[in-house]
């Protein structure tokens, strides 16, 4: 079919004058069916042509101030390369895309001033909510989280009485479910890379893996214990540190990035896994798998989180006056070739338990 374009008057876009009178309907009725509120079959179909015939485009600007909604929803977490928010990024786009809207996604770096300064550009409206994963939790997060004109969802933990809606793991729970793995598979001087401690996963992990140890009656050796950061290289070189005063016959890491790369420092130092040194990493990502052997994992339930994360804003979106929602996925070890030389086996599914 040709498309005719009404002369407009030089640069002038249509408008819903222009598409009601080609329509020949009133322009309450051809508002309301650009505007998606409805009408008749027949006024629909009418406008529709109308509107396609000579080009309308909906004003979004306008839309927006008139709706006080901009269709748009904010994710910030530390590093969209990480490929444990690739996996929530992807199940909060899927929710958003359900509902009509866009993912706008930003890098903060784990940088508290960038996740502050996200938080208060929240008061010129620009979206209809944020989902935001902060590694370090701090006053000012949640002063601003306080304030914020628009609806926040916090994907990682924050206090009890924080009335924001969280959804949160139990990075503790997880790091006991490897360490009892490695215990039982006859290791004994298990090392642990971390991240930083000033770091909220960071701390947490510490703190469990320290737990885990006492529960099984192994006294704590720091020089098994190596702080980096969360990323591949550091990882590989937090790891070349460790076995430079140690030997450990397991090792666990805080996220997968961490054990692939003491993966390659192991295969640096002549070390074999699993024979040598067991493998175990923190978040399930591909990664584990595309590693060789794959890697044994702890699952935090990054999908589930951020699927539930984001209905819990939209849930809020639509009715501001619910009270604040916190919910908790449960971890669960998948173990592979690299802390066992059988075939991999799930132990568990995540599961969710919904909290008031």
């Amino acid at each position: 079919m040709v498309r005719k374009r009404l002369p407009s008057g030089g640069d002038a876009r249509p408008t819903v004058h222009t598409v009601a009178a080609r329509a020949g309907v009133s322009i309450a009725s051809a508002s309301r069916v650009l505007n998606g509120v409805g009408g008749s079959p027949e006024t629909i179909r009418k406008v529709r042509e109308a509107a396609a015939e000579v080009g309308y485009v909906p004003n979004a600007i306008a839309r927006s101030l008139q709706s006080q909604r901009t269709g748009l929803i904010a994710l910030a977490v530390e590093d969209i390369g990480n490929p444990v928010y690739v996996a929530m990024m992807r199940a909060i786009e899927a929710v958003v895309a359900e509902s009509g809207r866009q993912l706008l996604v930003h890098a903060t770096g784990g940088k508290v001033d960038n996740e502050t300064a996200l938080l208060r550009r929240l008061a010129n409206r620009y979206v209809d909510g944020m989902i935001v994963s902060p590694i370090r939790v701090t006053d000012a997060h949640l002063d601003a989280l306080v304030d914020s004109p628009v609806p926040v969802v916090v994907v990682g933990q924050l206090p009890e009485d924080a009335p924001v809606d969280n959804v949160r793991t139990d990075s503790r729970t997880g790091v006991a479910l490897a360490v009892d793995h490695l215990v039982e598979s006859g290791r004994r001087q298990i090392g642990f890379v971390n991240g930083p401690l000033d770091t909220v996963p960071g701390a947490a992990r510490d703190a469990g893996f320290r737990a885990a140890l006492a529960s099984h009656g192994i006294e704590i050796d720091d020089r098994l214990i190596e702080v980096g950061d969360f990323q591949y290289a550091a990882g590989r070189a937090a790891t070349q540190r460790l076995l430079a005063r140690a030997q450990p016959d397991a090792l666990l890491c805080a996220n997968d990035l961490i054990a692939v790369g003491a993966l390659h420092a192991l295969y640096g130092a002549n070390q074999t896994v699993p024979q040598d040194v067991a493998l175990v990493g923190m978040d399930d990502t591909e990664l584990a798998q595309m590693a060789f052997p794959q890697i044994s994992s702890v699952s935090l339930g990054s999908v589930t989180r951020g699927r539930r994360a984001a209905e819990l804003l939209l849930e809020r979106i639509a009715d501001p006056s619910l009270p604040p929602r916190r919910e908790q996925v449960a971890p669960s070890l998948v173990v592979r070739a690299s802390s066992v030389a059988e075939s991999p086996t799930p132990h568990g599914l995540p599961t969710v338990e919904v909290t008031a």
